[in-house]
């Protein structure tokens, strides 16, 4: 599926270019997610919401138990994705905070959380029509 995210890179995608972007964007959800479980994330969840939301094609939530830690896998996932594929995040929010903290990569948005917002927001309720997806076999 092209979302929104996508259209922008290309005006007139080829297949090849398709394919070359889907693997783009695996990529960044595999790094995002070892990057947040090397901080000792917990509860890591993939959500492929590209089938029934033009926001994103995934959702990455993670708990994180305290500002500090918060703020810190938040930093290992913004070196990593920087670092091994070439990224920096369209748009950051919560960093001041540090009980959620969202970064949008476009096609791949990662919410990074304390355990009450966690479970007060419930976002994978909310977005559970989505497909959830095992990070490590993409």
């Amino acid at each position: 599926m092209l979302n929104h995210a996508k259209a922008e890179y290309y005006a007139h995608p080829t297949a090849q270019e398709l394919d070359l972007d889907e693997e783009r964007t695996r990529q960044t959800v595999r790094l995002v997610a070892q990057a947040a479980e090397d901080r000792k994330a917990e509860d890591i969840t993939v959500l492929k919401v590209s089938e029934v939301s033009y926001l994103a094609d995934y959702f990455i939530i993670v708990t994180g138990f305290s500002h500090v830690q918060v703020r810190a896998i938040y930093q290992a996932i913004s070196k990593q994705v920087e670092q091994d594929a070439q990224r920096v995040p369209i748009s950051i929010a919560g960093q001041r905070e540090g009980s959620w903290i969202l970064i949008d990569y476009g096609d791949v948005v990662v919410h990074i959380m304390l355990p009450e917002d966690r479970e007060f927001y419930s976002l994978e309720a909310f977005w559970g029509h989505a497909e959830r997806v095992n990070w490590s076999t993409l």
